[in-house]
């Protein structure tokens, strides 16, 4: 076998399949010319098998002729196909008593859910929507917020350290700091977003959590205004039924501090695991901006107030949708999801 050799009989099959496919009037002709020329024992894939036998030299012509043919024998194949009537029917039937492709929904997250509520319901008060980077500086997450290094305040966090002046932020109080450095009163904020901390993972702690963290500062803000905005958050996004009560508590960066809690929504106050058996959940903290807090970003303390609060996403979502274990929100289980 020669090159000379594979040119002749290139020359003769394409002779003989232009004979045959003038003459092919069905498919089933076609099918069978599809088999004789390009199937597996086909007549070209048959040539194609020599090649390895020629001189290396006459390999990449004999190639070319080889696929060439093969190409123009596909290409005259599907252009008769489109001249076949029964072709042209099969390709054009459309069985309109079928039933239709039901193709999935997207939907939010139940976390993300909440949040757009949580942003609702503030902004509907007059609270804007403020960011913070989640990777923070030691400095903004503690020491502008009145927790100097060595203050016991540093061990309730159970801080997460990039390196000895980086963390991952624990709450997003350092946003309020960032805020009033580059503005003015009268600041009114909330700032939601992602937490970090050394929590071991159980039925209502995660070592990532969702926070939203609340700001108010101008003349004459009371304790009265952040109760007063507690309580009207709580019935929008709960109801009018829901019960709120505050608890003192110490916070390094409000003075006086609360920590509030909201009736639980899953035993209705009878005790389950969730609220521990009270009737109550724990939300967060919350109280009036400590003047330290002030002297760190320039506000004058003797002129303004101003409250703080924050509140976990995840707490109120367990409420809302009374799920019993935080850990369902991140286990990515369809089925649990799929029920939002």
């Amino acid at each position: 076998m020669n090159y000379q050799t594979i040119k002749k009989d290139v020359h003769t099959l394409e002779t003989e399949f232009e004979e045959a496919i003038n003459n092919a009037r069905d498919l089933k002709t076609l099918d069978s010319l599809r088999t004789h020329y390009l199937g597996r024992k086909g007549k070209i894939t048959l040539l194609f098998k020599v090649i390895g036998e020629l001189l290396p030299e006459e390999r990449g012509k004999a190639g070319k002729l080889l696929n060439d043919l093969k190409k123009k024998i596909e290409t005259a194949i599907s252009q008769q196909k489109k001249n076949i009537p029964e072709a042209k029917k099969s390709e054009s039937f459309f069985d309109s008593t079928l039933p239709g492709d039901k193709w999935p929904v997207g939907r939010y997250h139940p976390i993300t859910s909440v949040l757009r509520e949580i942003k609702s319901c503030f902004k509907g008060m007059g609270f804007s929507i403020a960011d913070g980077p989640e990777v923070e500086k030691e400095y903004y997450n503690f020491e502008a917020l009145n927790i100097p290094k060595g203050h016991p305040a540093r061990e309730m966090q159970d801080t997460l350290y990039i390196d000895n002046e980086t963390v991952l932020r624990t709450h997003t109080s350092p946003v309020q700091v960032r805020v009033m450095e580059s503005q003015s009163p009268p600041v009114r904020i909330i700032a939601p977003g992602r937490c970090y901390r050394r929590d071991t993972p159980d039925s209502t702690h995660s070592p990532v959590f969702h926070q939203v963290e609340g700001l108010c500062v101008d003349k004459g803000v009371t304790f009265a205004d952040l109760k007063g905005v507690i309580v009207s958050f709580a019935k929008r996004m709960f109801g009018s039924d829901m019960k709120i009560r505050f608890r003192p508590s110490f916070f390094p960066f409000t003075e006086p501090s609360a920590e509030y809690d909201f009736s639980c929504l899953i035993c209705r106050g009878k005790g389950c695991r969730v609220c521990k058996g009270t009737g109550w959940v724990e939300i967060s903290g919350a109280g009036m901006v400590n003047p330290e807090v002030f002297k760190y970003v320039g506000y004058d303390s003797e002129k303004y107030t101003g409250y703080a609060f924050g509140m976990g996403v995840e707490r109120l979502a367990m409420l809302l949708y009374e799920v019993d274990d935080i850990r369902l929100f991140y286990e990515n289980d369809v089925r649990f999801l799929d029920q939002f």
